[in-house]
């Protein structure tokens, strides 16, 4: 048995920490443990009852869970449900906590908080419905005094309803998915995300900032006292930098103003962060009442419709891709060090920014890309007044169906752009709002005069105009509408869409509603429309992954950037079953980096890259050159090496040096690389033989690859977080990357959440959270485990755990985390 010893993973205090400052007032603390939950299932005879609500109601029989909770990964996937979704259920769930008052060092308010609940839900507490937020991918907050007991228990209930399964064209998530905090704090406090701050102007010597402060006040009756705001903004050192001070009534807002002397700048290189605190006194006594704490990064935003895009003043071309919320086996529910490591590998191959599509994420998200250096396009929406098509039995097959959100955009969709604003707008990370992703799709349902013109679109027209549809011009008032409530918030950010129908778009009133326009798939007006609309600043918000398209990027000035879909592969928007999800990202759904991301990093790093993939080109020895793949020059080659002997294999080399060479068993090959001209991409063909093919690049980085014996043994590793890698390996420890043996792990003192194999048409991974085997695919598979800081580990030692791997006719392996860290 293979066994190692490890540092326990341990982030929990720090995550928790950072995300509660995201409150931005009171005393906040996390309520996520022992919840009760039950799906309403009328196939299993479970029906929904209105005394849920209810604090006496006998859920005693309930399933106990900690949140973030996400059920519909839990459950299995079906044909008879939507391929939008990923072919996983929605429904409607009930939870409820049990609870008593906190002890606080605060009399007056205790208030609930949510950062996500996917969706409609309603919150109830001792029976009393508190309110109903449509949204789930709304962060929202209830004030919990006027019906709680200070002595005995209180019951919190929720009721979500995803009973409109096929409601979103991706996954979506089902539940309490996000986490949930008890706020206590006084009658009069800082506002929720009342605290933001402005930079106004930098240089190498001073920087000015003006802040926001403002106050909440949950009296009934509001008085004339005046309170006294204290405004610091420490270093990373924790050295006090600047401070300021004003009176603030209990519930006004104002503005002071700051000056740094010698600022450091927030970076991608070096992402800087000050610390923002506001504390609100007592005018007559300075007695403390309460404290606001966010990171703060200077950092200034240019964007020219000639120039493109520049960052503290230097011009750069942004490298985006877009995400969705979910991480394969475990839904929306994904913990912030999941999504560190997606950041961090997203970013080692030359990504400086991600689009939240298309909605806004989990605040730990925007709190990692500030750390790690990474932009953000905070999204508001996917679709406005009227459904989209969201496919059904696989994308753009058969019917389509109709649910959607599209049912509480009016009366909803300012506040929820309000929110979005006013919750992220301390991020530095952050430098576009986008109002809408592609709710211009042409016949989709908006319709104009121009579709009946040159046919010049690149995505799908339905047809030419449809006068019985709504009128595009609709989509340029709404623009408008929610341009002006992102700008009367934040002015200091500009406002974005993402076009799907832009010679459609470009006869309404939409681009010139926002500051910065965005093209998905449209690389083909780039330069026309720059002609057309001098004034317009362009670039690409939703992009394939060809090196045209990257071209069009790199070698227009006045194009800034790119986002391409995706960044990860994700769940939903799936193809005919059996399938989970799309598979277009750079990174699996374990997070691992695939063949096409080790393609993008010889276009978009800096750092010396280099990857060897390759496939076989024909059956015979030698002459033969045409295979399944004739001569095709793939981005998508896997790095293996086993195949026949004799066997013509062609090797593509992925990297940003001009050229490279090839070592076979440490001998040189005579084969000389050629450049394909359509993919920037170094290839040569040879007839193979086993052994170790080694490629080195004339920027000094190298890969090798070798050929794998018969599985033999089971392997695991740790990033000493809570990623546990299993690979199956040959004799030598060579990963077999043709296994596909079912892995059973048995984990003691933590919580295994869930395994990922990263196999889009793996359907039998989903509802295996609970279940600890799973088939690895391409010879691994990722494990995420959670301590639960028990002492249930052997020899005693508290907080070890120890995980043991097993498979039919493999050596088992084994780790001991060491929760003393030695």
């Amino acid at each position: 048995m293979m066994r190692r010893l490890f540092p326990v993973f341990s982030c929990l205090f720090l995550m928790v920490m950072q995300a509660s400052a995201q409150v931005s007032f009171g005393k906040p603390e996390l309520l996520n443990a022992d919840w009760r939950f039950m799906r309403v299932d009328s196939a299993w005879n479970i029906h929904e009852s209105p005394d849920m609500k209810e604090p006496g109601y006998d859920d005693s029989r309930w399933r106990r869970v900690n949140l973030p909770h996400d059920w519909g990964v839990e459950l299995p996937m079906s044909p008879d449900k939507g391929s939008c979704q990923g072919y996983l259920p929605g429904g409607i769930g009930w939870y409820r906590k049990h609870f008593t008052a906190p002890p606080s060092a605060y009399e007056g308010a205790t208030m609930v908080y949510f950062e996500g609940v996917y969706n409609y839900s309603e919150v109830y507490l001792n029976g009393h419905l508190l309110g109903i937020r449509p949204s789930g991918f709304a962060s929202f907050l209830y004030d919990l005094t006027p019906y709680l007991k200070t002595d005995g228990e209180n019951v919190l209930a929720v009721r979500v309803n995803h009973s409109a399964e096929a409601d979103s064209r991706w996954y979506t998530g089902s539940g309490i998915y996000r986490n949930v905090w008890l706020v206590a704090a006084p009658k009069v406090h800082l506002a929720l995300w009342g605290t933001a701050y402005r930079l106004k102007s930098i240089n190498g010597k001073k920087a000015e900032l003006e802040v926001d402060v403002e106050t909440a006040d949950g009296r009934r009756q509001t008085t004339a006292e005046k309170l006294q705001a204290v405004v610091e903004l420490s270093d990373a050192d924790g050295r006090v930098v600047a401070t300021a001070t004003t009176q603030i009534g209990p519930q006004e807002k104002k503005t002071v103003r700051l000056t740094v002397k010698n600022p450091r700048r927030w970076t991608l290189d070096n992402p800087y962060l000050y610390t923002l605190t506001t504390r609100l006194n007592a005018a007559a006594n300075t007695t403390f009442i309460d404290q606001s704490v966010v990171k703060a990064g200077l950092r200034t935003l240019e964007f020219s419709p000639d120039k493109g895009f520049a960052l503290n003043g230097q011009w750069i071309k942004v490298k985006g891709v877009c995400v969705h919320d979910d991480a394969g086996v475990l839904g929306t529910a994904v913990p912030a060090e999941v999504w560190r490591r997606r950041i961090q590998e997203l970013k080692s191959l030359g990504a400086n920014a991600i689009r939240l599509s298309h909605n806004p994420h989990a605040p730990e998200l925007y709190d990692i890309c500030d750390e790690e250096g990474m932009l953000v396009m905070d999204e508001a929406s996917d679709e406005w007044e009227f459904p989209k098509r969201k496919w059904l039995k696989g994308w753009n097959q058969g019917r389509p169906g109709y649910e959607g959100t599209y049912t509480y955009f009016e009366e909803w969709i300012d506040r929820d752009v309000a929110d979005m604003v006013r919750r992220d707008r301390c991020h530095p990370s952050v430098f576009l709002w986008s109002i809408g992703n592609e709710v211009d799709y042409p016949n989709d349902p908006y319709s104009h005069p121009v579709l009946d013109g040159d046919g010049s679109f690149t995505q799908p027209v339905y047809g030419g105009y449809k006068p019985e549809q709504p009128n595009a011009e609709r989509i340029g008032r709404i623009a408008q509408r929610l341009a002006r409530i992102v700008k009367d918030i934040d002015p200091s950010r500009p406002t974005t869409g993402a076009l799907a129908g832009v010679v459609m778009s470009n006869e309404t009133a939409y681009p010139e509603a926002v500051d910065v326009v965005g093209y998905n798939y449209t690389e083909s007006r780039y330069d026309t429309d720059h002609a057309k609309y001098p004034q317009r600043v362009i670039y690409g918000s939703e992009n394939r992954h060809d090196l045209a398209a990257w071209k069009a990027v790199r070698d227009k000035e006045h194009i800034f950037g790119q986002f391409l879909w995706t960044g990860i592969d994700y769940l939903g928007e799936s193809g005919t079953w059996p399938a989970r999800g799309s598979s277009a990202g750079l990174l699996d759904l374990a997070g691992q980096r695939k063949p096409n991301g080790w393609y993008r990093a010889s276009l978009w790093s800096e750092k010396p890259t280099c990857y060897i993939g390759t496939y076989p080109i024909g059956n015979q020895r030698g002459g033969a050159r045409r295979g399944s793949r004739g001569n095709n020059v793939s981005t998508y080659a896997a790095d293996t090496w086993n195949y026949q002997d004799g066997q013509r294999v062609r090797i593509v080399c992925y990297t940003n040096a001009p050229s490279a060479r090839l070592l076979l068993n440490g001998q040189p090959l005579d084969a000389q690389f050629q450049r394909d001209e359509q993919t920037d991409i170094l290839y040569c063909d040879i007839d193979y033989q086993p052994g170790t093919l080694r490629c080195e690049a004339d920027n000094g980085a190298s890969y090798e690859v070798k050929t794998y014996g018969q599985p033999v043994a089971l392997r695991l590793t740790t990033d000493g977080k809570m990623h546990l890698f299993v690979e199956v390996v040959d004799k030598d420890g060579n990963l077999v990357k043709t296994a596909t043996d079912e892995v059973t792990l048995n984990v003691r003192g933590a919580s295994l959440l869930g395994m990922e194999n990263g196999n889009i048409s793996d359907t039998s991974v989903s509802g295996r959270q609970q279940r600890n085997r799973l088939r690895v695919y391409q010879g691994r598979l990722v494990a995420y485990v959670q301590t639960i800081g028990t002492s249930t580990a052997r020899e005693n030692q508290p907080g070890n755990v120890t995980i043991q791997a097993s498979a039919p006719f493999l050596q088992p392996a084994e780790i001991v985390l060491n929760g003393q860290g030695n």
